[in-house]
C-alpha cells in the first residue's frame, strides 16, 4: 500500500523497537498525547473549514441582502421621479381642462385616448406586457379628468351588472357612475346632459344586436364616440345548491347565451326575464330559491354565493359597448362609423344603397335590421362600417347613399378597437 495510504499508518510497530517512517508511534503517553494533538489539528482544519464555508454563506447572505436593500433603494428612487412626473402631467392635464371649459370641448375624448394608448404601445420598452400599461394608463387618464371636470357616467344598472363593468373598465375609479333602469334612460341621461356619457350594450358575439339599443338610435341626438370589447363570463349566482333553484333571473339575451346550459339541466322554463343581472341578483338575493345568471360583482353586492362558474354557451363570448357622448370622435386612421338608413319600399333599393358603399371600396363590418316602429314593414337598417365619416371616400358614399334613402343618419365615428379585456 502506498505510504500515503491511511490503513498502512495506522498499523503500529513491534514494541521492542522504534516507529519505521510511516509506522504509527507506540502506545505510550508521549504517543498518546501526540496522537491527541494530531487529531486536535486535524479537527481543527475540519472546523476552520466548516467556519471558513459558514463565513462564506454569511458573506454571500450579506451581499444578498446589500443587494436587496440597493435595489429597493433604488425602486424607492425611481417611485419619487415617478411621483414628481405625475404631478407635473396632473399639473398640465388641470390646464388642459381649464381650456377645454372654456372652449365648450368635451373632457373626454376617444381620439385622444386612442392616440396615447398606441403611443404608449410603440414605444413600450418592456418588461411590462401592453395590458399593463394600458391599465395603469386609463387609471392615469381617470385621474386627470377628476382634475379637468369630474365627469358623470350613466350605465344601464343597477350596480354590477355588465355594463356597470364595461364603464368601470372604460373611465376607471375617478368619475361618478349613474345607474339607470333601462338603455333607453341611458340615452336620455346623455341627452339631457345628466350625464357627461353614458355606456350601452349594442351586440353580443353569441346573442347578436341588443335591440333595446338599437331601438333607442332611431329618436335621440346622442352620437357614438367609442366602442369597447368585454368578455362576458356568466355564473350561476344562489343561496341554495343547483337542485334547490326554482327559478332563475336575468336578462333574455344572457338566457340566450345560456340556452344549451339551461337545457341540459332542465331549468330553461324556470327562466324569469328581467331588465339587469344586476336586478336579477336583487330578485334572487330577496326569494327564497331563486337564482340569478350574472357577474362575480353582482354575486359580491348582493350576498350570492357562485354555485357555478362559467356557464356560457361560447367560452369566447364578447360584448360590444358603446360610449355615447354628444359630439363624435376625430379621426385617428383607424375609426369605424355608424349609421342608421331607411330605403324606400321597392324592388332593389337596398342594394343599391350597398353598392354605393361597394363603389367606394367601403367596407361594412355589421348590418342588421329593426321595424321602425312608425309604419308597419318599415325597416331601419343599422350598420357599421370602416371610416371615419371625414374620410373622404366614406363622406362620398354618404352623401350617395342618402340620395337613395328615405332616411339616413350618421350616428358617429370612433376609433377601432380589436382587442377585448
Amino acid at each position: 500500500m502506498s505510504p500515503s495510504d491511511p490503513t498502512e499508518s495506522a498499523i503500529p510497530p513491534p514494541p521492542d523497537r522504534p516507529a519505521r517512517p510511516g509506522e504509527a508511534a507506540p502506545d505510550t503517553p508521549a504517543a498518546a498525547a501526540a496522537h491527541t494533538t494530531g487529531g486536535g489539528a486535524a479537527a481543527k482544519d475540519v472546523g476552520g473549514a466548516a467556519g471558513e464555508t459558514g463565513a462564506r454563506t454569511n458573506a454571500a447572505q450579506s451581499e444578498a441582502g446589500a443587494d436587496l436593500a440597493t435595489l429597493r433603494r433604488r425602486i424607492d428612487a425611481v417611485d419619487d421621479e415617478l411621483l414628481r412626473l405625475l404631478s407635473e402631467r396632473g399639473r398640465l392635464a388641470a390646464q388642459i381642462g381649464r381650456l377645454k371649459v372654456a372652449e365648450g370641448a368635451p373632457i373626454y375624448a376617444a381620439d385622444r385616448e386612442s392616440e396615447i394608448l398606441r403611443r404608449i404601445a410603440e414605444r413600450n420598452p418592456g418588461p411590462f406586457p401592453e395590458s399593463v400599461l394600458h391599465a395603469i394608463y386609463r387609471e392615469l387618464m381617470s385621474g386627470s379628468f377628476l382634475l379637468e371636470r369630474p365627469l358623470r357616467i350613466a350605465f344601464l344598472g343597477p350596480r354590477g351588472s355588465f355594463s356597470h363593468l364595461a364603464a368601470s373598465g372604460k373611465f376607471g375609479a375617478s368619475v361618478t357612475y349613474e345607474p339607470v333602469a333601462d338603455i333607453a334612460g341611458v340615452f336620455a341621461e346623455v341627452e339631457r346632459e345628466h350625464a357627461d356619457f353614458g355606456v350601452v350594450p349594442v351586440e353580443n358575439s353569441t346573442g347578436g344586436g341588443i335591440v333595446e339599443t338599437l331601438d333607442a338610435f332611431t329618436d335621440t341626438h346622442v352620437k357614438i364616440c367609442a366602442e369597447l370589447l368585454r368578455r362576458i363570463h356568466h355564473n350561476l349566482l344562489a343561496r341554495v345548491p343547483l337542485e334547490r333553484v326554482t327559478r332563475i333571473y336575468s336578462k333574455p339575451e344572457v338566457f340566450d347565451q345560456c340556452r344549451q346550459w339551461l337545457l341540459a339541466t332542465g331549468l330553461h322554463d324556470r327562466a324569469v326575464p328581467v331588465a339587469s343581472t344586476s336586478r336579477a341578483a336583487e330578485l334572487a338575493a330577496a326569494e327564497e330559491g331563486a337564482a340569478a345568471i350574472g357577474s362575480t360583482l353582482a354575486g359580491e353586492l348582493y350576498g350570492l354565493p357562485v354555485q357555478l362558474e362559467h356557464i356560457e354557451d361560447n367560452p369566447n363570448n364578447i360584448t360590444r359597448f358603446f360610449v355615447l357622448g354628444r359630439t363624435a370622435a376625430r379621426p385617428t386612421g383607424d375609426d369605424k362609423t355608424a349609421l342608421l338608413f331607411a330605403v324606400p319600399h321597392r324592388a332593389g333599393a337596398l342594394v343599391d344603397v350597398l353598392d354605393v358603399f361597394r363603389s367606394e371600396g367601403i367596407n361594412l363590418t355589421m348590418i342588421t335590421s329593426r321595424p321602425s316602429r312608425r309604419r308597419n314593414w318599415e325597416y331601419y337598417f343599422f350598420t357599421i362600417v370602416e371610416g371615419h365619416a371625414s374620410d373622404a371616400p366614406l363622406a362620398r358614399a354618404i352623401d350617395g347613399a342618402r340620395a337613395l334613402c328615405a332616411h339616413l343618419a350618421v350616428l358617429g365615428s370612433f376609433p377601432s378597437v380589436t382587442e377585448a379585456y
